[in-house]
């Protein structure tokens, strides 16, 4: 494929590739290499290197830089019933002030897996991974709604989960 003379490109190429795809600061190999992982996150760097053009050297020292950046984690992904999580859930917030304070003071707590600032019906969207109704309960009524600038929610609570997938790839 590529070597790693491709970290070595101008400016220019930069920018030319990043049109190519999607306006992602990132080149064909980096891409590439998550790619990868997004099909296996335990796949041995040799045999990345192997499908990528890159030794397996260059590969680890790619990889260790896309996660120091925070371009990528490697983490295990767990069905939540399976660990103990019984009740899962979505809650739309609607703010009023500024939501990115309520959206700081969301992300700090650790039932709140995925928090996203959004437009539409509501200003932020919660994903919520609770062991019961109780626990749900309570995150809901006395910690959420209890942040300074939470003016409402609604929640939206997960019966069966169908598909749950990180194999959306760099496209």
């Amino acid at each position: 494929m590529q070597s790693d003379v491709v970290a070595s490109r101008s400016a220019d190429q930069r920018d030319s590739s990043q049109s190519r795809n999607g306006g992602s600061p990132l080149d064909a190999v980096s891409l590439a290499i998550i790619e990868q992982l997004q099909e296996d996150g335990r796949r041995p760097y040799a045999a990345i290197g192997k499908a990528v053009g890159l030794s397996e050297a260059a590969v680890r020292q790619r990889v260790q830089k896309l996660l120091d950046q925070g371009v990528m984690q490697i983490v295990a992904v767990t069905d939540p019933l399976t660990v103990g999580f019984r009740r899962q859930a979505m809650v739309g917030v609607n703010v009023e002030g500024d939501v990115e304070s309520v959206a700081d003071a969301l992300t700090a707590m650790s039932e709140c897996e995925y928090v996203v600032m959004t437009a539409g019906s509501f200003d932020l969207m919660v994903e919520i991974v609770c062991e019961d109704d109780d626990h749900l309960l309570e995150v809901i009524n006395r910690r959420i709604r209890a942040v300074p600038g939470v003016r409402s929610t609604e929640s939206f609570v997960y019966l069966k989960l169908k598909k749950q997938t990180y194999m959306w790839g760099t496209r």
